[in-house]
């Protein structure tokens, strides 16, 4: 291979190196925006959830803005709280990427079950 050759060849992996990181970074932040976009628009449903997708929703948007569960589990008197606490346990190990897409998809359910 000449000195030419080799140069144009990791010039294009350089090139095709940086292009990937811009379609990431670009895919990232329009993730974010419809996450952002998500969060608004789960205030504005015409009817309250479920306590099971509530549940769902607030476990998902812990995951997705904080990751894995970070404090102790309430006490045994906080029924709301350990019910909270344990449906974000549940997602443990779950990427913050995942979350923010789960979380995305169960708001547009939502919308579509109980209105905007």
């Amino acid at each position: 291979m000449t000195t030419l050759s080799l140069s144009l060849s990791l010039s294009l992996t350089h090139l095709f190196s940086v292009s990937l990181s811009f379609i990431n970074l670009f895919t990232h932040l329009l993730s974010q925006e419809a996450f952002q976009k998500a969060a608004e628009e789960v205030k504005q449903l015409k009817a309250k959830p479920t306590d099971a997708e509530m549940l769902e929703i607030y476990s998902l948007y812990k995951q997705a803005t904080v990751g894995d569960v970070n404090t102790a589990r309430p006490g045994m008197l906080d029924f709301t709280g350990k019910a909270k606490w344990d449906a974000w346990d549940a997602k443990k190990g779950m990427s913050k990427e995942d979350a923010v897409k789960a979380y995305i998809s169960k708001v547009e359910e939502l919308k579509g079950k109980y209105g905007i």
